[in-house]
């Protein structure tokens, strides 16, 4: 039976629109671990496995994230093992504009990347913002205070990653207008976006079923490294 594209979504983005940031082979592949710490494997046999081991032992610890169960290979040790949510979104109701929104770029990873240190939205490396398509708010003191933006991008189909806002900024509705309008630029490509959640997140899918996601599929979250 074919498997969907976004029931692996870290694989199906790094065997096509973003092989070129891939390391590994046709049995298991990672983000370059400046970029980020997805990981994932074809299938779960042995041999994928194995391979999955070898490159957390020469790059580092991984995150895998995916609908089916998550079999830790050996030579390699759960740090984290998480239940999450996969939504996607048809169609985006208005949102208001609650302040301005500014893109975000390689003169702003610095910033983008202490908010996310503070905030912890997900796994977010010093080459994260190059993933592109981040838009940000800034108090007026010129600081940034709440970014959105992009990461997996599987044919078809791009994640809407990295929502946060600093903690003295929340309340001001600027999660759900960066998502929106994040979310807005992918569907005029003609793509569909999607993201994800930890299931004991509850504000967060609360929010992300606001703006019209729905629950495609539960998925499993699994971060492991070298034993």
């Amino acid at each position: 039976m074919m498997r969907h594209p976004l029931d692996r979504p870290v694989w199906s983005a790094l065997t096509t629109r973003q092989r070129d940031l891939a390391l590994g082979d046709d049995l298991a592949r990672r983000f370059d671990p400046e970029i980020g710490p997805f990981a994932a494997v074809a299938h779960d046999d042995p041999a994928h496995l194995a391979r999955l081991a070898a490159l957390i032992a020469a790059h580092g610890p991984v995150v895998l994230l995916q609908r089916d169960a998550i079999p830790v290979p050996a030579g390699t040790t759960a740090r984290l093992s998480a239940s999450g949510v996969q939504l996607v979104l048809d169609r985006l109701p208005a949102v208001p504009a609650t302040a301005e929104m500014v893109p975000l770029g390689p003169a702003d990873a610095a910033e983008m990347v202490a908010l996310a240190k503070l905030t912890e939205p997900g796994p977010f490396a010093a080459r994260t913002p190059e993933l592109g398509g981040f838009l940000g708010v800034r108090d007026d003191d010129g600081r940034l205070v709440a970014m959105a933006g992009e990461r997996m991008r599987p044919e078809g189909y791009t994640e809407v990653s990295g929502v946060c806002t600093h903690p003295a900024h929340r309340g001001h509705g600027y999660a759900a207008m960066l998502s929106a309008a994040v979310a807005d630029r992918i569907l005029a490509r003609g793509e569909t976006p999607f993201l994800h959640a930890y299931t004991s997140n509850r504000a967060a899918v609360a929010l992300y079923e606001r703006l019209g996601f729905v629950l495609r599929t539960p998925v499993e979250v699994l971060a492991l490294v070298a034993s």
